[in-house]
This record gives C-alpha cells, structure tokens and sequence, in this order.
C-alpha cells in the first residue's frame, strides 16, 4: 500500500520513479550560477545528484590528471585564482580547508557539493570513486559535465575540461554528456543568471527525450558520449540540431609569441557547405548535440589499414 502511494505521488508530480537517476554532476569551471542551476532543475525533476567541482576555474586542461594540493587547499598551480578569492571559485571553500571536500559555503551544505582541488577530471575521479559508492553504493546513471561558460565546438573539444570530464567518465562505462553555454551565463554575485536557468531547462528536456528512448535500456550506447552546445541567448523554445565535431575551426586559436606569450587567435575562414552540420556552425542558432567517440581507436577501417601498411613489419 506504500509503494503504491508512494509511486502515486511521484507521478503526481510528473516524475517517473523508474526515470529518477542517479547523477553525478561536474565541469571544469567550479561553483558557477549554470551548476547550481542545472543541479535545482534535475532535483526539481525527482533525480539524486551529487555534485563534485574543480575548486578554481580550469578551463582548457583537457583530461589532466593533477592535483594541486594534496592535504589542504594551498595557492600553488592556480595561484593567481586562489589569492584573489581567498580559496575556492566564489566562496566553495577558504584556503587551509582541505584539499578535497563538501562546500563550506553557507546555503550549499546539505551534503550534495563538493570541491577537488585539483584539474577537472580528478573531481570527476573523486565523484566516481569516493562519493557515488558513498552514496548510492555502486556507480552513477550518468555523468553530466557543465554546463561550460563557453561554448566548446570544433578542434578546440581536445583541450576541454567539459569534455575530459564526459570521455573519462565514459570511458569508464559511465553514460556521459558534455554541455556547453555561452559566456553570457556567467553570474559570480548572486550566482543565478537567467540564461543559465534557461540551459538547465534545455539540459533537462534532453535527458527526459533520451530517457524515453531509452525505457529501461541504456541510455546511451557503449563508446558513445554526447557534446551538446546551447546558442548564446537562449530561449526556452530554441530549436535542436544534429552536428558532429567537423572540421570548422571557431576560435582558431594560435601562440601567440608577444609578451605576455600565450593564446592568441586569428578569425576564421567563413564556413563552407560541407561545413553547415559543423557543431561551431550550428551552435549559433540551435542547440548543437554530437556524438562523440570515447577513447582513440579508430573505425576497423583504420585498423585494418594499418594491418596492411605495416604487414610486413608487424610480422617479423
């Protein structure tokens, strides 16, 4: 009797008790009003959520494996950041605290948030291998990285720490998804910028379309992960396109060899036909999602190419 009321609450209340996952949730840009607006619109949506962040803002570290403190949180790697907000991105957690751990932050001590402080994909390890088991005793549904303050399209996904999360995480057998927003979401007063609701709202009709596709089957397939990128400005309507990775290169990015030495970029050549399905093409007026490969080895195609070209070396 108190199964049945209690499924028939959660119906109720328009969640599916059999579509509630367990999500680990992490990005590589720390406490950012986009995490903390896709961790409510997945708890308003009846899912489990653990989230786990790199302390300090780490774009662009790909899928390095670093730790910046190994006891408690000391300005070293990211010293500059650490100094300047005394500790962790917007007041996650103070330096002297340690180095991994739940928030200290007022508002956000329940037991959900928590801070590595290290490169994006060792919080990620932290989720899967320290609080998940903790928590649920076994592995996550899924693994959500982002949403990024920063679309991330094109050749520059190798440098990613959204994707490092998402390929490590399914390279572990974990379904994975990188989301991506413009840096129109970024809100480090009040942590609650508009555009970043909107993309949690995207983010969550996404997951329930891939869930009713899934039933009770996987929600991805094995060796497939998703890139997902929303257009700045976005509206709770906008509309969704197929894309892949392409060859179209958005940020063009070049070293730049004038002090102060670095990033540079030169602007991009307009984008081709062949190129119109190109993530960094369609991103700018639909919310882009690609399939990505997990790990690095190619179609069998390629393999047996390379069978055949090193035949008589791989035979001695």
């Amino acid at each position: 009797m108190k199964l049945r009321l209690a499924a028939a609450i959660a119906l109720s209340m328009g969640m599916s008790p059999a579509f509630a996952l367990n999500i680990l949730l992490s990005n590589d840009d720390g406490l950012t009003s986009n995490i903390k607006a896709l961790y409510d619109a997945l708890k308003a949506n009846g899912h489990d959520v653990i989230v786990s962040v790199p302390c300090s803002g780490q774009s662009g570290r790909g899928a390095a494996i670093v730790m910046y403190s190994t006891a408690t949180i000391i300005a070293d790697n990211d010293k500059t950041q650490i100094e300047a907000e005394g500790g962790c991105h917007n007041g996650a957690a103070a330096i002297g605290a340690p180095a991994v751990g739940p928030f200290t932050k007022a508002g956000y001590t329940g037991g959900d948030f928590h801070y590595v402080h290290g490169t994006p994909v060792m919080a990620t390890m932290y989720g899967l291998d320290v609080l998940a088991p903790a928590r649920w005793n076994k592995a996550p549904d899924l693994v959500l990285s982002g949403p990024n303050e920063g679309q991330n399209v094109g050749r520059v996904v190798v440098s990613s720490g959204t994707i490092g999360n998402a390929q490590f995480a399914a390279g572990r057998g974990v379904p994975a998804i990188a989301l991506s927003a413009g840096t129109d979401t970024v809100d480090n007063t009040g942590l609650a910028n508009p555009n970043s609701a909107i993309v949690a709202q995207l983010s969550v009709k996404l997951l329930k379309a891939l869930q009713a596709k899934a039933g009770s089957g996987a929600l991805l397939p094995a060796g497939v992960a998703l890139n997902v990128n929303f257009p700045n400005a976005p509206t709770a309507n906008v509309g969704w396109a197929f894309s892949r990775h392409g060859s179209y290169d958005l940020y063009n990015l070049k070293f730049k060899n004038t002090v102060p030495y670095g990033i540079g970029a030169g602007l991009p050549a307009t984008a081709s036909a062949e190129q119109s399905e190109d993530e960094a093409v369609v991103f700018k007026t639909k919310v882009a999602v690609t399939a990505m490969q997990v790990g690095f080895d190619h179609r069998p195609a390629g393999q047996q190419w390379l069978r055949l070209r090193l035949r008589d070396l791989l035979n001695q």
